[in-house]
């Protein structure tokens, strides 16, 4: 039976939604029907669907007690919009139904793992906060939260660790048909610790062991934790908070980590052999992964930085994105990723130039835009070289962003601070790439409000909000200090 908690949130959308200009949503990335959205949830597979459950507030464009939000999609690309999922109404859940996972049930139904969040004044009179780990089934549209619930509590947590930050569970089956989960908790030394737990049918779960502790290497307080195989090695990756900064691999505030490395199913124990950032750009958090039917690893996060969140264009009725969801693999000890393949299907338009010469800057016939593809293959003209190639994106004449690879230091730079913005966040960040002897591929993906790049075929990764008037579609190349070569294939995108 519907609560009518839900029973409002729905009929709020189904009322305020269609209201929402088609230009406030970005055109192919995963976007609220109405409020605000962050982190992914359930991003999972349902009766030949993907299916994207996200926290989700739909009376307003900040964050507030939250419910879980549905998308799904057929090819990553395209959204639907269903009705609200979850909301906070039940006592273990009365003050927000948090993160968690998804997985389709042998019998055919749909699974929800979530945290609920409950608040309670203490003896000092200071907030109490309890999370639980809770489940609701359903069909794919509608859902109804287990009369056990909450099925993991302070009770089963370990001796040491935080059942007041205790949440995120991610959810998935082994080729045994157990069940496991990880969650995250804060530990004795006040920093994170991801947990593994397991369960026979999917409803009643045990706790097995602690997979990695943060010890205050990166951040303090994990979040949002993901574990599986991929290449022959295991990933971790989590949301790590309060991060200090490590040269240019790991910035200061919220960052995304990955950590690969091996796990031994008996011990329950992962070693870690290499530690990078997910993402090298300013808006990035909260990942998600799935397997695709054909064998494919693929994430999601959120775009967007908690730092940043409250500078929100004026006037809006839908705030918060998704990435292009990237398909992952392991090179050496490095994560690498890419746009999801479907993309291809909806590009337009193509411009394919080679060997055009840059020196100074340049613009090119043809090649502008805001929602579209670009790769570039850049090289010396010379043996002398070049000292740097910039990239000017969302130009207008007045506002300008620009992505910089100096071969030098081997540096890439992006830069919005003249974006048009007008919030004293961070705008600019540098980070190292291969040397290549001042060769560079560069792919950009623009969609509307947003950028992705991606660095030599998924090497890295940096996505970053452009709050710039799509009118502003202006692209053009420049050198300093030399002369380069490039090879440009763009495309458009579009959906019918």
């Amino acid at each position: 039976m519907m609560s009518e908690a839900l029973r409002k949130a729905r009929e709020f959308e189904q009322a305020n939604a269609p209201r929402v200009p088609e230009t406030e949503r970005p055109v192919f990335h995963a976007a609220p029907a109405i409020g605000w959205m962050n982190d992914p949830n359930g991003f999972s597979f349902y009766r030949g669907e993907c299916h994207l459950f996200y926290q989700y507030n739909p009376y307003s464009t900040h964050w507030d007690t939250m419910h879980w939000g549905h998308l799904k999609t057929k090819d990553f690309i395209r959204w639907e919009r269903l009705p609200a999922a979850l909301a906070p109404d039940n006592d273990y859940d009365r003050d927000g139904c948090w993160s968690g996972g998804a997985i389709e049930l042998p019998d055919g139904r749909q699974l929800l793992i979530y945290t609920g969040l409950r608040k309670t004044p203490g003896h000092d009179g200071a907030e109490q906060v309890r999370q639980t780990q809770c489940l609701a089934v359903g069909d794919g549209r509608d859902y109804e939260k287990y009369a056990g619930n909450p099925v993991l509590t302070a009770e089963n947590l370990p001796e040491g660790c935080s059942p007041s930050d205790f949440r995120d569970p991610k959810l998935w089956r082994e080729p045994d048909g157990t069940y496991r989960a990880v969650t995250v908790s804060r530990t004795e030394d006040d920093s994170g610790a991801v947990l593994l737990y397991a369960s026979e049918d999917g409803f009643a779960w045990r706790f097995e062991g602690v997979v990695a502790r943060c010890r205050n290497e990166y951040g303090k307080m994990w979040e949002c934790p993901d574990f599986f195989p991929l290449d022959g090695r295991h990933v971790l990756m989590v949301s790590p908070m309060e991060m200090q900064p490590s040269g240019l691999e790991f910035h200061a505030g919220y960052g995304a980590a990955c950590l690969i490395g091996r796990y031994d199913p008996e011990t329950r124990t992962f070693s870690r052999e290499n530690a990078q950032s997910i993402d090298y750009g300013l808006d990035f958090y909260a990942t998600q992964t799935l397997e695709t039917p054909d064998g494919r690893r693929v994430m999601i996060a959120w775009m967007q930085n908690w730092t940043s969140v409250s500078c929100q264009p004026r006037g809006i009725r839908c705030y918060g994105m998704m990435t292009i969801p990237r398909e992952l693999s392991v090179r050496g000890n490095r994560l690498i990723q890419n746009p999801v393949r479907e993309l291809e299907r909806y590009r337009t338009e193509p411009v394919r130039l080679q060997n055009v010469p840059v020196e100074g800057e340049v613009t090119l016939q043809g090649v502008r835009g805001r929602v579209l593809d670009m790769t570039l293959s850049v090289s010396p003209a010379s043996e002398s070289g070049y000292d740097c190639f910039k990239v000017h994106l969302a130009q207008d004449g007045e506002r300008v962003t620009t992505v910089r690879y100096k071969p030098g230091p081997s540096l890439i730079r992006i830069d919005r601070s003249r974006c048009g913005a007008p919030y004293d966040i961070v705008h600019v960040r540098n980070f190292p790439v291969r040397q290549r002897n001042g060769k560079i591929k560069l792919r950009f993906i623009m969609d509307r409000q947003s950028l992705e790049l991606f660095v030599n075929d998924g090497e890295q990764a940096a996505s970053l909000l452009l709050p710039v008037p799509e009118s502003a579609d202006g692209i053009s190349f420049e050198t300093n200090g030399g002369a380069a070569r490039m090879d440009i294939e763009k495309y458009a995108i579009e959906l019918p």
